[in-house]
């Protein structure tokens, strides 16, 4: 298994399959965008199941989510999640996606085996979307979120990032929505991990202020049908319920000490946090004809290194240098 040093053990596989996105979202990178990898320093899709079969057939991987940049840019992705949700013990499979491209994938995806999907979106206005995202497309995610529905990926998770003075207004109307529609919206705060490095707790909306704003408009109740274990999200009854809505407090309410999570980058580097400074090249190894065993091994020793936290509160605290979009969420 793999245990870290304080005794958590990852059972939760986050695979980025593409740095590359098709927005450009304020908090996440520039307007001009970044220079993306080289294809040939991606791993394949090939070189994907092959990690993925090991972490879930030798170390006790039990949640695969394919995540980005923008993993709806990878043509080979229904094929990928074929092949994933083929494995024995079948894993729980998921994506978390920008939503472009989501009308036309869904139904493949759903037939592949994928289980749901978690979508990004933090407006309803078209003209607050062209802003933050730097793209039209508004029209696009939600056209895929009601596909992903019609396709029987539920419930849609909806995550969304309130920024102070830009979307902070729009709490109440976006839980309204996702309640209209079925969807179950995750309210995340805004975390250190922009490529400009531009971060900064006065802009953050902390998960207090997300719960104050909704508490003016509805009666949260915490949800306490299944315990929340290593879950990274607050959840709550909306009204009574059935309707939820989840508070992630990844800076001011930190769940490290029962993460659950591993990270596997689109050039094949273990993260064991969003925030580590140190990754571990699987991809390497592998391309130099290393075995599964051996494979095994580095991720092993990789994970025992996790740390403890964080550290975003800590003043040596420091920003990786590879901001979410190359790192996958």
């Amino acid at each position: 298994m793999l245990r870290d040093s304080f005794g958590r053990v990852a059972t939760d596989l986050r695979v980025s399959l593409t740095d590359k996105c098709n927005l450009r979202c304020s908090y996440c990178m520039p307007p001009e965008g970044l220079d993306w990898l080289p294809n040939s320093q991606l791993l394949t899709a090939d070189e994907i199941v092959r990690l993925v079969t090991i972490g879930v057939e030798r170390l006790g991987i039990r949640e695969v989510r394919y995540t980005g940049g923008e993993p709806l840019l990878r043509r080979e992705l229904p094929d990928i999640v074929a092949r994933t949700t083929a494995l024995t013990p079948r894993p729980q499979v998921s994506l978390t996606t920008n939503g472009i491209g989501l009308a036309r994938l869904a139904a493949p995806l759903a037939a592949a085996g994928l289980g749901r999907v978690n979508v990004s979106l933090d407006t309803l206005d078209r003209d607050t979307f062209k802003k933050l995202a730097h793209r039209d497309r508004f029209t696009d995610v939600i056209a895929g979120m009601a596909a992903a529905h019609d396709a029987g990926l539920r419930p849609v998770k909806v995550n969304a990032v309130l920024m102070r003075d830009v979307n902070q207004h729009e709490a109440v109307p976006l839980l309204r929505y996702c309640l209209q529609q079925g969807y179950e919206l995750r309210f995340i705060e805004q975390m250190p991990l922009d490529a400009q490095h531009g971060w900064s707790r006065d802009t953050m909306v902390t998960a207090d202020e997300i719960l104050d704003l909704l508490s003016a408009a509805f009666t949260l109740t915490p949800d306490e049908s299944e315990d929340r274990g290593s879950a990274p999200a607050e959840r709550f009854l909306v009204d009574g319920g059935p309707g939820r809505v989840g508070v992630i407090g990844s800076v001011t309410r930190p769940f490290c000490g029962a993460c659950d999570r591993v990270r596997l980058t689109a050039d094949g580097q273990i993260r064991n946090c969003l925030f580590a400074t140190e990754e571990s090249d699987l991809k390497s190894a592998m391309r130099a004809g290393a075995t599964d065993d051996d494979l095994a091994q580095r991720w092993l020793a990789a994970v025992a290194r996790k740390r403890p936290g964080h550290g975003i509160d800590d003043p040596s605290f420091l920003q990786p240098a590879r901001p979410m979009s190359a790192i996958g969420g």
